[in-house]
């Protein structure tokens, strides 16, 4: 009896192997990818086409498939010595944002689209600023972002390549620039604020213009004025206002004048 149950085992054994072979074969077959994925399958190296997302079926040994990210995706394009048109040298780094649109294109015709499409952005960055002066890298930043993400974009295109967006994050210049900006933001505000004087002094000037036409054409008003004026001179008890080439009568005018204008006061 023990001997035929030890038969019955070994009979066992081969189907045993069999299931765990067939299963095995079945979890290599069975694949999944997410909603943002993609998976671009080729067949005994012949292209089927894309899969996904969900469950999908491939053949061991024979089918093999390469995952495709669909979202958007970012990547630092590192620090690129430039020198711009006015022979300025600075180091400019940037960042740029794009995505997948069509999987099998970044499969098929790039080897590799991560690294060709970082390796465009720098050298596209480099000549592009390098066209421009540098006042305008760096007042003329979204126009300048905006070039630069129609040319990557129009050069990835044929990867299946979209990019949505470049922004440039810094622009580092010399110190010696720095300081030849700062010398130059000074001079234009010393300017600024010359012409602010030269400006208050025109005005004021055509004011007194102005008033001494009105005194020309009204000698009784300049008079008033002088007596106005001698008036307060003559308000600090310790001052003596001395007047010279005024006639008689003009003196006992301005005195009965001042004399009322103390009366009153009182």
């Amino acid at each position: 009896m023990a001997l035929l149950t030890n038969i019955g085992l070994f009979s066992l054994v081969p189907w045993i192997f069999l299931i765990i072979i067939i299963l095995a074969i079945l979890a290599s077959a069975i694949k999944i990818v997410k909603e943002y994925e993609r998976a671009v399958i080729f067949r005994l190296g012949r292209l089927l086409g894309a899969k996904g997302p969900g469950l999908f079926i491939v053949i061991p040994f024979v089918d093999t498939f390469r995952k495709v990210d669909l979202r958007v995706l970012t990547f630092d394009v590192p620090k690129q010595r430039i020198v711009t048109k006015d022979n300025v040298t600075v180091d400019v780094d940037a960042v740029v944002y794009y995505r997948v649109f069509d999987p099998i294109k970044a499969v098929v015709e790039v080897e590799n689209f991560v690294i060709a499409t970082n390796l465009l952005a720098q050298t596209t960055l480099r000549d592009v600023l390098g066209q421009v002066e540098l006042d305008d890298l760096l007042t003329r930043r979204e126009e300048l972002n905006k070039r630069l993400q129609e040319i990557i974009d129009a050069a990835t295109d044929p990867w299946g390549i979209k990019v949505t967006a470049v922004a440039i994050k810094d622009v580092t210049i010399p110190e010696n620039m720095q300081r030849a900006m700062a010398k130059q933001a000074e001079a234009e505000r010393e300017r600024r604020s010359r012409v602010i004087m030269a400006e208050g002094e025109y005005q004021a000037a055509a004011k007194m213009a102005e008033a001494a036409r009105l005194y020309q054409e009204n000698p009784l008003a300049l008079k008033l004025r002088e007596y106005q004026m001698l008036n307060e001179i003559a308000r600090e008890k310790n001052l003596i206002v001395v007047t010279s080439g005024v006639a008689t009568e003009d003196i006992a005018k301005m005195v009965g004048v001042m004399e009322g204008l103390s009366k009153r006061k009182r």
